[in-house]
């Protein structure tokens, strides 16, 4: 069989007040697997300093953005270094700005004069640069789209004019059925596949891919219990079309936990 392997990602939400251990398991993974391509899906750093939402709450005390920004490099060091460590041809790497990543941006626009490389705050904070061939960010105020192989990848799709997240019960062939083409998105932290294929042969491939973060999120209280916890690899990745393994955060913790 033709076509690449794709390593797909999703949510990591690397958080100071949680360890990062499960970019351990991640980079042991990569080692392992060797893909040619990985896609980080986005909302890498959590940036909980920079919620809109909780300011003003007694739960934002304590919050730092410098906390925040060394979490998310941490969480990139520790996945990256059996890779490194092993000096082998590294794979094309691509990561999707998430909607947390873009609360930095959100933030610069409100308050500008907190802008600066040197003593405020910057999106070059995250150094995604260095670690990834392509960053592809945010199309005025919604997820940029890059297409690997075939499938169309965003840390999410969004529909009509109001430019609202694709997302319901069905998220996966929703995918399909407003892009016309397989897509691969996270955002929502579920898991979802649909595939579809038309009168002359052609086949779509939707996926949601979950999120990879072990720990339950403070503010989501019985969401936490939707969420399906892993990573997703892809398999002969050709025009769309692949064969797709999803691997559990318990599975990964027991593979790659003790090693």
């Amino acid at each position: 069989m033709t076509g690449r392997t794709h390593l797909v990602i999703p949510d990591q939400h690397a958080d100071p007040r949680f360890n990062n251990d499960r970019a351990d398991w991640l980079g042991k993974l990569i080692e392992e697997l060797r893909p040619e391509v990985i896609i980080n899906i986005g909302d890498s750093a959590d940036l909980s300093s920079l919620s809109t939402y909780d300011k003003g709450k007694s739960s934002f005390v304590g919050r730092s953005y410098e906390a925040d920004i060394n979490a998310h490099l941490e969480f990139q060091d520790r996945m990256w270094a059996p890779l490194r460590k092993a000096k082998r041809k590294l794979p094309f790497r691509a990561f999707c700005e998430g909607n947390h990543e873009h609360r930095i941006k959100r933030a610069l626009d409100l308050t500008p004069e907190y802008a600066g490389d040197k003593f405020g705050i910057s999106f070059k904070d995250l150094e995604l640069s260095s670690c990834y061939d392509e960053v592809v960010e945010y199309e005025g105020m919604t997820p940029g789209i890059i297409e690997v192989d075939g499938v169309q990848y965003a840390h999410y799709f969004i529909s009509g004019l109001m430019a609202r997240p694709i997302g319901g019960t069905h998220h996966a062939a929703s995918l399909i059925a407003k892009n016309y083409q397989s897509s691969t998105c996270g955002h929502s932290h579920t898991f979802d596949f649909s595939v579809k294929a038309g009168a002359r042969g052609k086949t779509l491939m939707g996926c949601v891919v979950g999120v990879y973060q072990d720990y339950d999120s403070p503010w989501a209280g019985g969401v936490n219990r939707l969420w399906q916890r892993g990573v997703l690899i892809k398999r002969h990745v050709e025009n769309g079309v692949y064969e797709h393994q999803w691997i559990s955060i318990e599975t990964m913790k027991r593979l790659y936990g003790n090693k």
